[in-house]
């Protein structure tokens, strides 16, 4: 562990800046963007620096800036390999990850140099940054548990049997909590997934209860947490969970009773009119939270989404991923005049996805929460804890189609049972977050097989739940340094 610290921020220093700086270490022997433990915390404007440092390293490319994403998307059927490279994620896509692969140790590594940013923030503020921030000083924290507690779910993701398989009790990751500033911390047990769990509810309630209901800008609202950020993370931590009773109380405070639905109360979330456009206006209300790209602060080579995912040669991309014709892509009740349809292209006898279409250095947006999945979510819960055919389950669901596709609308009568309904709702959320990272999450999450695929020359069989494949395997980094890793 402390060699991912080393490797990837400095643990005695706070970075002051979203983008990274060089620096000459012979001619500037003291960094010009970074401060001590002892002067950090010494002004307002330094602390909220350091948070915004904070989502800086949870946009690494190797997490929340493409890669989280693509290895998501990489793992179901939607998406066939056109390219043999395992730097490209052709491990994860063929299931074939080794303890030692760059993938399986770089996101890990991203995911815990963001947890110990957080917990150094925190440490920092409790000894002296509470009394300097003053009434901002909750806020401050709120958003760093939040980022906290999105590293620590995107771990569970990975590297752990879901939390269905035992109810929680199978090994977690290691719960660190205590900020990494020089050697003697690399040992450290996995912690269960039930207790993982835990402590992200714990940081999202404590955001939920501090953050403010409005950051003051669209743009803001988008890319630093709100109060109804933290509620969406819950929705989606508790839909990981099966507690669909709490994924309707979280829902509930941010969804209307019924159509159109939006929020109530903190950022005015509500559907786009359009569901293409949110792919280049990023900051409407639909948004609840983006990782923003600039020239200033790219994703970094091979990391990006739209270089995985558009043609080759197209504005500079590599074509890495191409849609799979048995996959969603291919659904006959994904009809032709659905507008989302717009966002899927042929190129080369091929079809590729098209909602990441800036050419290189490709900075669109990455959409880490959208509120589609929030009403999605909601219907879903609702359906399996009402064991039926609820009609605000239906109209939630219609919701999201109508929107794109006015032609199909869904009735009480449309669906024999709960099982159908959900089966609907389901296929919506595939459509709806093609590309998005959502569908390795819900097969995961409801403990069904990854479906098999194959290319010209290739292919992978199914991997049921009980297989050792269904999940990662430990770094070989974070074993080599953590002796009570197993």
């Amino acid at each position: 562990m402390i060699k991912y610290i080393n490797q990837f921020t400095a643990v005695t220093a706070v970075v002051l800046c979203l983008s990274s700086c060089v620096k000459d270490e012979y001619l500037n022997p003291i960094s010009e963007t970074a401060l001590s433990d002892a002067t950090a915390f010494d002004t307002k404007p330094r602390i909220e620096n350091q948070v915004l440092g904070i989502y800086s390293a949870l946009k690494s490319g190797q997490l929340y800036g493409g890669r989280y994403f693509i290895y998501n998307d990489a793992r179901p059927e939607n998406f066939l390999s056109n390219d043999g490279n395992r730097v490209t994620a052709r491990a994860a896509w063929e299931f074939s990850e080794t303890s030692g692969d760059n993938e399986v140790n770089n996101l890990w590594a991203a995911c815990y140099t963001t947890i110990n940013r957080v917990n150094v923030f925190l440490e920092g503020m409790e000894a002296k940054g509470n009394g300097i921030a003053g009434a901002d000083a909750n806020r401050f924290n709120a958003e760093a548990r939040f980022v906290r507690a999105v590293a620590y779910y995107s771990l569970l993701q990975f590297y752990c049997r879901p939390y269905w398989d035992g109810n929680g009790s199978k090994p977690g990751v290691p719960l660190r909590l205590v900020a990494i500033k020089g050697g003697g911390y690399n040992n450290l047990a996995r912690s269960t997934v039930a207790e993982v769990y835990q402590q992200i509810i714990s940081d999202l309630n404590f955001a939920e209860q501090n953050l403010l209901l409005t950051n003051g800008s669209n743009i803001l609202n988008t890319t630093r947490a709100h109060r109804n950020t933290a509620i969406a993370m819950k929705v989606r931590a508790y839909l990981s969970m099966q507690n669909y009773a709490a994924v309707i109380t979280e829902a509930n405070k941010i969804v209307s009773n019924a159509a159109p639905f939006v929020a109530s109360s903190g950022v005015a979330h509500a559907l786009n009119a359009n569901a293409t456009t949110v792919f280049t206006n990023y900051s409407t209300n639909e948004s609840i939270f983006s990782m923003p790209f600039t020239t200033v602060d790219p994703p970094g080579t091979q990391n990006q989404l739209g270089f995985y995912y558009m043609p080759l040669g197209v504005g500079g991309a590599s074509g890495i991923f191409y849609l799979n014709p048995a996959g969603i892509v291919g659904d006959a009740t994904w009809t032709a005049t659905d507008t989302r349809r717009n966002l899927v292209i042929t190129n080369g006898g091929k079809q590729w996805l098209a909602k990441y279409t800036n050419p290189g250095p490709f900075l669109d947006w990455a959409p880490v929460v959208r509120y589609p999945e929030v009403l999605l979510s909601l219907a879903e819960a609702i359906a399996r804890t009402t064991n039926s055919v609820d009609a605000r389950a239906v109209a939630l669901l219609n919701a999201v189609r109508n929107r794109a596709d006015a032609a199909t609308t869904f009735t009480v009568a449309s669906f024999a049972n709960s099982t159908a309904l959900v089966n609907a709702i389901l296929k919506e959320r595939n459509i709806e977050f093609l590309g998005e990272g959502i569908r390795s999450i819900d097969i995961l999450r409801l403990g069904l097989d990854f479906p098999a695929k194959s290319i010209p020359g290739f292919s992978v069989a199914a991997v049921p739940s009980t297989s050792p494949a269904y999940f990662w395997p430990t770094p070989s980094e974070e074993s080599r340094y953590n002796a009570l890793i197993d």
